[in-house]
Formats: C-alpha cells, structure tokens, sequence
C-alpha cells in the first residue's frame, strides 16, 4: 500500500513501508479513520508541521483520503519511527460551525453551496433531494448537522462519505450483495443481541395542530419489547416531518439490537452500506445484513479486515 502526505502548499511526502496501519471506515457518524506507523529519517520532524491531508492507495484505487490529525516522531536507538493518526473527510464538516440561517425555501444546491463546498468536499449525488420549505440552521450547530437535517429527515437519505473522501448523497445501492458461506476463510464471529435501549413505541405530539400520533415497532412490541418514548414537535414542523422523525427515532434505536462482528484474513474485504449474506454450515444467525464498520488492519503479521454488521435498515 502507497501512502501520501499533501502540504498545505501542495508539496508531497511519501511514507516509507509502514510497520503497522489501521484504517476503520463508518456509515456516517462517528466519521472514518485512521493510524498509522512507519519507519523515518532523523531531521524530517519540522516538514510534517504543514501536512494537513493523507491518501492512501491499494494498487492504484484510493482507499482512505483524510485530514491529519496528529503526528508524533519517536526517537530511539534502535530507529526512529512516525505515528500518524486522523479522520476522513468528515471531518470538516464535523469540526466546523454553521451559521445560523432561515431559508424560504431551501434546496440541495443551496445546502451544498453554503455548508460543503466552502470545505473543499466533493459531493456524489444529492440533487435528487427535494426542496424543503422553511428550512433553518440551528445557532451552534455544526456543517455535518444541517447536511444530516436536510438529507435524512427531509430527503430519506442517510449522508456517508466513501473512501476517495467524497460526501455521497444517493440512496444505497443493495443491487449486489457478498456471500460468506463456507468457502470464505472467517477467523472469529460474534453474534449479539441487545434490547436495552430498543424503543417499543413513540408517541408524537404536535401542540400547534393538536395532533398525536403513536408510532410503534411492531415486532419488538409483539415480541415483549416495552420502552415509550414521548416527543413534542416544533409549532412549525409539518405532519410529514413529524412522522419521519419518529419512525426515525424507532429505527435508530432498533439499529443498535443486532450485532454480527466477522474478521476474514483479507484487505479490504467489504465497505459500510455493502450487504452481506452470511450463508455458513450450522449458523442460526445466517441471513443478509448490512456493514456498518469495516476496520482494515496491516502489520508483520500480514492483513486482515474486522466488519461490523447490523440489519439491512440499520443506517
């Protein structure tokens, strides 16, 4: 694997061969990231005060494009080494504010053009989200957050970053999924399940329109589930608004009940939002799930990828 460092006045630095490399890519937030080490020169400490990007490269395709973090450089008599660490692109829209706003109307050109570009991101899809009438961002929220707002509660669709660093805004593509049967080499699998914190209901109340609304996670209510939740809209949400918050709010508790952890010797091995059919001999947790997490690790003892895996609705 080839790795780049990018200055701030656009000069280029490449590591040498890295002693150990970890890079954990997510599904939204938190954002993606990475660590890294690798053998160095004495005398090269003071050129990493102007990196600020990081590129990673898999025989030629880009694997992890992100902002540095923090660096530290280790001297010892038996060699001097360098520890990287950072996040993905998201970063930046994560660590900066948003100013606050009221939009009549508010399409996707108008949220990218004030609250990502401005950054630097590179966008995929988005201009097929509706516009959204009366749109406003909250004082003190951050870039991330008004892009989340706009996307998944107005618009359906769940924003993530892909590994090339580009904030994607398109639903998932589930036309493909990756089979793990018996063939494909798996040294450990953990399945959990967790009903603490699984909402069994929501009760929305509107107090502008004297409206309520119970909304209900009918499987984990029949199956004994019992946790209400009681949430009261703004005056000047809409009913559609409403009920996708609270069907929202359903789906982001059960998200967190199934667990399937998988660890295959292999780089690279899946993304976030791949599909994946577990098909093995005398499993009773087989059938198709969603990756939440994918951890790709590299060291002397060669590579291996840990998925972190949840039901196909959990993002």
């Amino acid at each position: 694997m080839e790795v780049f460092l990018t200055c701030w006045d656009g000069r280029t630095l490449i590591l040498p061969t890295l002693l150990s490399c970890t890079m954990e890519y997510t599904a939204g937030v938190p954002c993606d990231s990475f660590s890294m080490q690798c053998l160095w020169d004495r005398g090269m400490e003071k050129s990493l005060a102007d990196v600020t990007r990081l590129t990673a490269l898999e025989n030629g395709e880009t694997v992890f494009q992100g902002v540095v973090d923090e660096y530290e450089c280790r001297l010892e008599n038996t060699g001097s080494t360098l520890a990287l660490s950072g996040r993905g692109m998201a970063a930046l829209l994560l660590d900066n504010e948003a100013e606050a706003a009221d939009y009549q109307t508010a399409t996707a050109a108008d949220i990218l053009r004030d609250h990502v570009r401005p950054h630097g991101i590179e966008v995929v899809g988005g201009y097929g989200l509706p516009p959204v009438a009366g749109f406003s961002v909250a004082s003190g929220s951050s870039e991330w957050q008004v892009v989340y707002e706009f996307a998944c509660y107005h618009g359906g669709v769940a924003p993530r970053f892909d590994r090339q660093g580009r904030l994607v805004l398109s639903p998932w593509d589930d036309g493909a999924q990756l089979v793990v049967d018996d063939r494909v080499a798996v040294t450990e699998l953990v399945y959990r399940e967790k009903r603490y914190g699984v909402l069994s209901e929501i009760l929305m109340r509107d107090k502008t329109r004297q409206q309520a609304e119970r909304i209900v996670n009918e499987d984990f209510y029949a199956r004994g589930g019992r946790c209400r939740r009681v949430l009261t809209m703004p005056g000047k949400s809409s009913y559609q608004t409403m009920r996708y918050r609270g069907e929202y709010q359903l789906q982001r508790s059960q998200a967190e009940r199934v667990r399937l952890e998988l660890t295959v010797p292999q780089r690279f091995f899946a993304w976030p939002g791949d599909l994946v059919k577990l098909a093995r001999s005398g499993l009773a947790c087989n059938g198709t799930y969603r990756v939440l997490e994918t951890a790709v690790e590299i060291d002397g003892q060669g590579g291996r990828t840990r998925l972190t895996l949840g039901e196909p609705s959990a993002v």
